[in-house]
């Protein structure tokens, strides 16, 4: 360390639930703490499908942290809990309350804007009690070291600042998780994308139409062909006055079939199913999307180095298993485990004491091993190879698979399935379980929807223009390394905001002539960034956020 910079004990960079977690944390230790937040309020960056539970099993939850914060901060409580099975206007649901209420104290929906402000406005007034506090606006852009070791953190709006321990509470572009070099983003199959709607509905209609009473909600999935051949699937979940709906799919696949996600997410919207909850009224408030970690692949078994230590998104904590999808909880644990860690630390001259611990703590509380299942890890090495999901594919398009999947028994197991916890956990991620079982089960025990579902969601056009942006003019976050379609093409139809036949969005492939041949290159245009990170991945870019308070800004998240 050195005397030439301002000096705290802890920086937490994020004010998401992971790092309002470790602030919290933090200050009930008594550490003087600094919270950077890079959007204008905390929320402003965020989005998330999104519910957040509390597992019994589980050292924290937020509402151990933040007196008040399901009465203040949360939507309405999930009680009910489905999947939908679909093959065209064929739909065969399944009740997946058992899953749902296994080691879950508490579930709730939230819209993040909304949630994480609160949040920021007690984490505040708890780190101000002991000499720190939040400060929005900035952009943590870096990790500051001394003769190679991290000892603090650099900032496009300040000057550097030193700490005995940084928090990376960035999100799933984290930059100094990759300046640290403990992530990248090299490998679209570690990666999920999320696309979603919020969507106006009054309080009573939604009571009426979910059949839920004012102090309950509903969550519904949906999966099979309705998405053709890509890997994911689709949900709902009721606000108290509001729809959160949208996609997530596997990246690679997203790539793979050259699907676009705008379109993806209006096939589930204008779907027979959604007919009867929407009565043909539409209105959306807010188009959004972000990039989700697939906790299996990529949550760091050791998420530090030196003075920082990883949590959330930042960390790979997003625990994605079939039905079961799960990141804000293991934020909030991994946050205040973080800050128990250097508690215990505390003083101690090794910079990777607390680190080390923190690395203990996410082992022994059990969360290590939902974000990266044994079984899972097992599984794949088989249900994952080519030869074997063909083969597989094959069955269960064969009369064979009819007859397996088609009688009353196979129906009453595979509701047991879904419901399992175990199985879930081993479920590989193939085209089987997202795309073809799914759809075999409609085809054969779903029954016919007739309803005609006669919405028009808005063009991809008129969802940009209804988000709010603040544009860096002069200072683009995105630059193309290489302009060509082999290179960056896939970015065209991957963006969420971007897409083959429009001009409009951030990339876009135009054929140009040059000394008498034609070339197809890729250019780029910020300004409708929603800085879900895709490109980062699928396109040869130098990727980074926009400077603090710059670029979009979410009003629900």
């Amino acid at each position: 360390m050195t005397d030439d910079y301002e000096h705290y004990e802890a920086v937490v960079v994020g004010c998401g639930p992971g790092g309002a977690a470790a602030a919290a944390r933090l200050a009930d230790h008594g550490v003087e703490t600094l919270v950077l937040e890079r959007g204008a309020e905390a929320g402003s960056k965020n989005v998330s499908g999104g519910l957040i539970y509390a597992e019994e099993s589980a050292p924290y939850a937020l509402d151990d942290l933040f007196d008040g914060f399901r009465e203040e901060a949360t939507e309405r409580p999930v009680t009910d809990y489905y999947i939908h099975n679909m093959a065209g206007n064929s739909v065969k649901t399944y009740d997946l309350v058992d899953l749902h209420e296994h080691d879950t104290d508490w579930c709730d929906a939230v819209l993040r804007r909304e949630m994480d402000s609160w949040l920021e406005k007690r984490v505040h007034e708890k780190t101000s009690e002991t000499g720190g506090g939040v400060l929005t606006n900035v952009r943590v852009n870096g990790l500051l070291r001394d003769e190679g070791e991290i000892v603090g953190v650099t900032c496009d709006e300040l000057d550097p600042i030193e700490a005995d321990l940084i928090v990376a509470a960035d999100g799933v572009n984290s930059e100094l998780a990759r300046d640290a070099g403990l992530m990248d983003w090299e490998e679209p199959d570690e990666w999920f994308q999320g696309i979603k709607a919020v969507v106006d509905m009054d309080p009573d209609a939604i009571d009426d139409r979910f059949d839920v009473d004012p102090d309950e909600g509903a969550a519904h999935l949906f999966s099979g062909d309705l998405f053709e051949d890509v890997r994911g699937g689709g949900f709902l979940y009721t606000n108290e006055d509001s729809l959160s709906i949208g996609t997530v799919f596997h990246l690679d696949s997203l790539v793979e079939q050259e699907a676009e996600p705008h379109e993806l997410l209006d096939a589930l919207l204008t779907h027979p199913v959604l007919a009867g909850w929407f009565k043909n009224e539409y209105r959306e408030r807010e188009y959004a999307a972000k990039l989700v970690p697939d906790s299996k692949k990529v949550a760091h078994r050791e998420p530090y180095r030196d003075r920082l230590v990883l949590v959330g998104d930042a960390a790979g904590q997003m625990q994605a298993q079939g039905p079961i999808i799960k990141g804000m909880n293991h934020a909030v644990t991994a946050g205040a485990l973080a800050a128990d860690a250097f508690a215990v630390t505390r003083g101690n001259g090794d910079p990777e004491a607390a680190g080390r611990r923190y690395t203990k703590l996410l082992e022994d509380s059990g969360t290590m091993a939902k974000l990266r299942p044994r079984r899972y890890e097992l599984s794949r090495t088989v249900g994952e190879r080519d030869a074997v999901t063909n083969a597989v594919e094959r069955v269960l398009e064969s009369p064979i698979g009819s007859l397996a999947v088609g009688n009353p028994i196979a129906d009453r197991l595979l509701q047991r399935a879904y419901n399992s916890p175990f199985l879930v956990s081993m479920l590989p991620d193939t085209k089987t379980g997202y795309v073809s079982l799914p759809t075999l089960i409609a085809e054969e025990h779903g029954k016919t929807i007739h309803w005609e579902n006669e919405i028009e969601p808005p063009t991809l056009e008129e969802r940009i223009g209804d988000l709010t942006y603040d544009t860096d003019v002069g200072n683009p976050h995105i630059e193309l390394r290489d302009e060509s379609l082999a290179a960056s093409g896939a970015a065209v139809t991957a963006c969420p905001v971007s897409a083959a036949d429009f001009g409009g969005g951030c990339y876009r492939a135009e054929t140009v002539k040059t000394n008498g041949t034609e070339e197809t290159l890729v250019s780029l245009d910020t300004q409708p960034c929603v800085e879900c990170g895709t490109c980062a991945i699928v396109a040869d870019t130098e990727w980074e956020h926009p400077r603090g308070g710059k670029g979009v800004e979410y009003r629900e998240g």
